[in-house]
C-alpha cells in the first residue's frame, strides 16, 4: 500500500460536484493514504483534445506536467480524464523530449480512483445500519475502453455489505453526453439519455453510480425533467456513504 498519492480533481468534479472530490479523498485517508491536493493544478487537455484540437490541448495539459515532482501514484476520480493522462498525454508530447518522459512517468503512475480503492480495500467495510440498497452502475465510454472500470467498479461494488448490484442492458452503451457531443447534437443526445434512463428505471434500483461526471451531469438533468426521483451518484460520495461511523473501511 502506498503512503502517499496525490488527487488529481479534474475540472468537472472540482467546478460541479466539489462534494465528491471531498468524499474521495476521505475514502483514501481512512485507507490509511495520505493524500496530496496539487494547489495549481486545473484542466486535463481532454475537451480540447477529444473536439480535434491538439494544438490547443497541449498548453493546458503541460501546465500540470510540474504538479507530480514525487513518484506516488496519481489518484484521478473520472475514468475519462484518467484515460487522457494515461494514453493520450504521451502522444501529444511525443515531439519533446523533455515533456515526453515528464508524461510518460506520470502516465504510468495514473489510476483511476475505483481501481485505487479496490487494490486497498479489505475485507470489514462495514455499512450504516438499514443501508441496503440496490444500485446500478454507469460507466463513460471512455472509462470503460481506457480504464476498464465497468470490471472495477462491478467488482468494487459487489463486495460492499447491503449493496445489489443490477446491470441494465444499456450498461455499455453511451448516456449521450460525450462532451461536445451533447452540444453539437442536442437531439440525439437526449435520445441516446432517454434511452439509458429507461434501462436504469427498469431495473427498479435506488440510484445509480458512476466515477464520471459529465454523465452523472447529463442523466441527472435528463431525470429532473422527467420528475423521476433517482439520481446518480459519484461513487466515491455512494462510498463515503457507506463508511460505517466507526470508521467503516479497515
Amino acid at each position: 500500500m502506498p503512503a502517499d498519492v496525490y488527487f488529481f480533481a479534474t475540472c468537472l468534479l472540482d467546478l460541479f460536484v466539489p462534494q465528491a472530490g471531498l468524499d474521495a479523498i476521505e475514502v483514501i485517508e481512512r485507507l490509511g493514504v495520505r493524500v496530496s491536493f496539487p494547489a495549481g493544478q486545473t484542466c486535463c487537455g481532454q475537451p480540447a483534445y477529444t473536439s480535434g484540437f491538439p494544438e490547443e490541448a497541449r498548453p493546458v495539459a503541460a501546465a500540470q506536467l510540474d504538479l507530480f515532482p514525487e513518484p506516488w501514484p496519481i489518484v484521478v476520480p473520472s475514468g475519462s480524464c484518467g484515460g487522457m493522462i494515461r494514453h493520450h498525454w504521451p502522444r501529444l508530447f511525443a515531439d519533446d523530449p523533455r515533456r515526453s518522459t515528464q508524461a510518460a512517468a506520470i502516465a504510468a503512475r495514473t489510476v483511476e480512483f475505483t481501481d485505487f480503492v479496490a487494490g486497498l480495500l479489505g475485507p470489514d467495510w462495514q455499512a450504516p445500519a438499514d443501508a441496503e440498497e440496490t444500485v446500478c452502475l454507469h460507466t463513460s465510454c471512455s472509462a470503460r475502453r481506457e480504464m476498464g472500470t465497468h470490471h472495477v467498479g462491478r467488482a468494487l461494488l459487489a463486495r460492499l455489505p447491503g449493496v445489489r448490484l443490477a446491470v441494465h442492458d444499456h450498461e455499455a452503451e453511451c448516456c449521450g453526453f460525450g462532451g461536445t457531443f451533447a452540444v453539437k447534437h442536442p437531439e440525439i443526445s437526449a435520445a441516446m439519455a432517454a434511452d439509458k434512463i429507461e434501462a436504469i428505471l427498469a431495473t427498479g434500483c435506488n440510484r445509480f453510480v458512476s466515477a464520471d461526471c459529465g454523465c452523472l451531469m447529463n442523466l441527472n438533468l435528463a431525470l429532473e425533467k422527467r420528475g423521476e426521483p433517482v439520481r446518480g451518484e459519484h461513487i466515491a460520495s455512494f462510498l463515503r456513504g457507506r463508511l460505517a461511523a466507526d470508521g467503516g473501511a479497515p
